[in-house]
């Protein structure tokens, strides 16, 4: 059974950070393209879980799954950005976990967080 397409909601783009140096030798960090894909989006369930940064002040993070259709090449460290007309909307999720149907190779399950990471 595959994806309806219909479920396929929410246009994303998934970048990963270039690892080159720019024209001073400085690393430039920038976040380069990796795929723009239609996706399910899920939310959590329950309350987002709390954790401290460094100055003991609360930050809410929030658990989300994008659905896509089978993807190999995604891994921790990557971001997700939503996109309406083309433009990233919101913040960045940082891509926390991918599981994939090995089996059937029908979807990939892109679970991420927003709220907590440097994306």
């Amino acid at each position: 059974m595959s994806i309806a397409a219909g479920s396929l909601r929410r246009l994303v783009r998934i970048e990963r950070r270039e690892t080159g140096t720019d024209d001073a030798g400085q690393p430039n960090g920038a976040w380069v393209e990796v795929a723009t894909v239609w996706a399910d989006p899920r939310g959590q369930t329950g309350m987002g879980s709390i954790t401290r940064n460094q100055e003991n002040v609360g930050a809410s993070i929030n658990a989300y799954s994008f659905r896509i259709r089978f993807r190999r090449g995604l891994d921790q460290g990557m971001r997700l950005l939503e996109l309406e007309d083309g433009v990233p909307v919101g913040d960045p999720f940082d891509i926390k976990n991918v599981r994939m149907d090995l089996a059937g190779r029908e979807w990939t399950d892109v679970i991420c967080e927003q709220g907590g990471g440097d994306g």
